[in-house]
């Protein structure tokens, strides 16, 4: 199976950069996007062959996510429980007989971390979700996750250890996750590769190389015999992030 996830930075600007063409090409049976940044009624298009789920923010032009499947799931369940989340569509479960697919947009801190107590609380929720699945069956966590997690992962730490996405509070989360039963899949098959999935649009950062790993693909701990591949798709143009994806024999 190839899984692929790609945070669009608004799905109507990136289906006029060549999304649907992307879609053609790499066939994927599951592709997951984050930052669709549109209501389910704002769709034009119709994406042949595929089942499609869609969580918006009820702010519009804000946050959202979406999967499409050339598999019907069992069951499909938007966000995650936990008190005081607001409705920003963030989160989008979808069972399978031998598998939970779970695709996730993590809130940004933002600058000065004003959101990182926000940010915290809803992590724990995340991963008392992850956890009750994996329970039940294994599961396969992609999406943007808003964090890099070691140093390796971006381009440079020294000067980023206060900014959002690499802060200690936000990474500590994501080891707290890793130590829940999952691994990182691109970085258990590639412990020492430097690859980006994210560049500021500002000061041609991608051009210059200077970005950072905040995409991924987590999987429960046993699947992870499983898995084939882990891919990020830097030479994919359409967004500040590029695709990512995962070969897994299920």
């Amino acid at each position: 199976m190839k899984l692929l996830n790609w945070n669009v930075n608004g799905l109507r600007a990136c289906l006029t950069k060549g999304l649907m063409d992307f879609i053609v090409k790499e066939d994927p049976d599951i592709i997951a996007f984050e930052e669709t940044k549109m209501q389910p009624e704002q769709l034009t298009v119709s994406f042949d062959g595929y089942h499609m789920y869609m969580n918006s923010a009820e702010r519009k032009g804000y946050s959202g996510t979406m999967v499409l499947t050339k598999k019907e799931p069992l069951s499909v369940s938007f966000d995650i429980e936990g008190e005081d989340h607001p409705k920003e569509g963030r989160v989008i479960t979808l069972e399978y007989p031998d598998y939970y697919f779970v695709c996730a947009y993590v809130p940004n801190s933002k600058d000065g971390l004003l959101r990182l107590p926000y940010r915290v609380h809803w992590e724990e929720d995340l991963r008392k979700h992850l956890i009750k699945l994996d329970k039940d069956k294994p599961v396969i966590y992609t999406g943007d996750l808003n964090v890099a997690h070691n140093e390796i992962d971006l381009k440079n730490p020294d000067t980023n250890h206060f900014n959002a996405g690499f802060s200690d509070e936000e990474r500590a989360e994501f080891t707290k996750l890793l130590a829940s039963g999952f691994t990182d899949t691109f970085r258990a098959l590639y412990p020492d590769t430097v690859k980006y999935s994210w560049w500021s649009y500002r000061m041609r950062a991608r051009e210059k190389g200077v970005g950072w790993r905040i995409d991924y693909f987590v999987v429960s701990d046993r699947l992870m015999p499983k898995v084939k591949d882990s891919l990020i798709l830097d030479d994919v143009f359409g967004s500040d992030h590029c695709p990512v994806g995962l070969i897994i024999d299920l």
